[in-house]
């Protein structure tokens, strides 16, 4: 077990769809928080009940959207492909098609302007904040990708950096929150880094870090390592042996990319 890396143990769970542990609550806590950070209505409890038994569960004369059910189940989906490909090298291809897992047969698909699995066509903002104009956004993530893979060694400030560079592109039409936290927690796990789950009661304290984070990387960085302590406590509940006693979140030994 001390010799299995936290990647590894996910993806044991996940070919088992083992009920009740590490990646089943992952699965849950990842989908729900992701999403309703951006405006999904869903709770944890139908999060949990669409993942644990492919129904939805409304009370009466409740109504619940069919593209927030759609993007959650797409989600679950995700997530099981970034764990599969979890070892490998960050590629646009690979981003790419995390969007198009996530956006797949919603109400944006049906859009004729609308590119799922491809990055956007028209101009879009994220806040207040202009971003990268259509026709820059390939050669963008080009030089982004091209810049971080040249990094020696991947550390989770390296991590919190593309992903803020990764929103101020804001390379497609939506999804871009979901498929940049997706992006997160893939490169925690293949760097040897705790992942984590920001939590979308800490909504505002990570929108400001985004906005901020030129000037000051402290506030987003201290947003991802409060989540990290979340997470980690998480973790320790379930395997007990990784942990660690006396290191910082994220210096396990055993994990990360060593499969």
């Amino acid at each position: 077990m001390t010799n299995q890396t936290l990647l590894k143990l996910l993806q044991e769970e996940m070919k088992m769809r083992l009920k009740g542990g590490l990646y089943h609550q992952t699965q849950i806590k990842l989908a729900y928080n992701s999403n309703r950070i951006e405006g999904s209505r869903l709770s944890e409890d139908q999060t949990r009940y669409i993942f644990e038994t492919n129904t939805i569960n409304v009370a009466p004369e409740e109504a619940a959207s069919v593209d927030d059910i759609i993007e959650t189940v797409n989600h679950f989906s995700c997530f099981d492909y970034m764990l599969n490909m979890a070892h490998e090298a960050l590629s646009e291809g690979m981003i790419k098609e995390f969007h198009r897992t996530l956006k797949r047969t919603t109400s944006d698909e049906r859009k004729e302007w609308f590119r799922v699995g491809d990055y956007k066509a028209r101009p879009n903002v994220v806040g207040d904040m202009k971003t990268t104009a259509p026709g820059k956004v390939a050669d963008a993530m080009a030089k982004l990708l091209a810049a971080y893979h040249q990094k020696p060694n991947i550390s989770l400030e390296d991590i919190v950096d593309f992903h803020h560079e990764f929103e101020s592109i804001h390379p497609f039409q939506d999804g871009n929150g979901r498929v940049g936290r997706i992006i997160m927690f893939k490169e925690c796990l293949k760097y040897d880094v705790m992942p984590f789950i920001i939590d979308h009661e800490h909504k505002l304290f990570y929108y400001r870090g985004l906005k901020e984070y030129r000037s000051e990387k402290g506030y987003l960085m201290d947003t991802c390592r409060s989540a990290q302590d979340r997470y980690e406590a998480l973790v320790d509940y379930f395997f007990p042996e990784l942990r660690n006693s006396g290191q910082e979140p994220g210096t396990h030994p055993g994990m990360g990319q060593s499969l």
